[in-house]
């Protein structure tokens, strides 16, 4: 078989078996290795280290893509200097992702505006790159979606569905109350993914108020007890990035005549 047949050979099995990155790099990797002289296994290595990254690339905007994430905020664009009250090395403890791997908890609690959703998303698209499958959803539509599971019989499947994420954030806990139904729809998934899996979860309320979010002290204790059994807690008490950029624009905040 000639040279020529080969190669072509080779770009059609490199499709076959889906190794595109491989397939297009391979006939420039081909033409450097003959100008540098290099051997097969260097030519080898290369292509498939390359593939490699590619596919973990691929893998990772995809599982980003499906992730619900709203807006793409990374640990590394936090401003830490700004908010004192989180310490530096808890800061750096849960960048390690170690409490996914110990399936513990993240609870980020702290007035509007002072960084809770950039953190969790923060560390959502961490674990992401790690491998790891995450979903982000506000307390309000996730009360709403499990509604409507449960009046349509399939909330069983709801929350199997929910529990299979190795990361679940649950944003703005406290913003919306929640009816009898939504708080015990709540405890049932907090208890379907107790010792099971990660979640992190952002209140603007302090749990001693959790009682008044769900309506229930009795459920908001049940709630609290699964959660905080295995959990990490970030109290954040500095001032809102809103109202930073808005003092630096010379804004004042509230605007006159205007809501809280």
């Amino acid at each position: 078989m000639s040279e020529s047949n080969t190669l072509a050979r080779i770009h059609e099995n490199l499709l076959k078996l889906k190794m595109y990155s491989a397939e297009t790099a391979i006939d420039s990797q081909l033409e450097l290795a003959v100008s540098n002289k290099s051997s097969i296994v260097e030519i080898l290595d290369q292509i498939l280290d390359g593939e490699v990254k590619y596919r973990k690339s691929s893998a990772i905007e995809t599982r980003t893509k499906l992730s619900g994430i709203p807006v793409r905020k990374t640990l590394d664009e936090f401003d830490l200097s700004y908010q004192p009250s989180i310490d530096r090395s808890m800061f750096d403890d849960l960048r390690t992702l170690r409490f996914v791997y110990n399936q513990e908890n993240v609870i980020f609690l702290g007035p509007p505006g002072t960084g809770k959703t950039h953190l969790a998303i923060g560390l959502g698209l961490a674990a992401i790159e790690a491998g790891f499958s995450i979903y982000y959803i506000t307390s309000s539509t996730l009360i709403e979606k499990l509604k409507r599971a449960n009046h349509r019989g399939t909330l069983d499947r709801a929350l199997k569905t929910l529990g299979k994420y190795k990361v679940l954030i649950v944003d703005e806990i406290g913003y919306l109350p929640m009816d009898k139904e939504g708080a015990h729809l709540f405890f049932q998934l907090v208890s379907s993914r107790y010792e099971k899996g990660s979640t992190i979860f952002t209140s603007n309320k302090t749990y001693s108020e959790w009682g008044e979010i769900l309506g229930d002290n009795v459920i908001a204790a049940a709630v609290l007890d699964r959660i905080l059994h295995h959990s990490v807690t970030v109290n954040i008490k500095g001032e809102s990035y809103r109202l930073r950029s808005r003092k630096k624009v010379g804004v004042s905040y509230p605007p006159p005549g205007g809501s809280n």
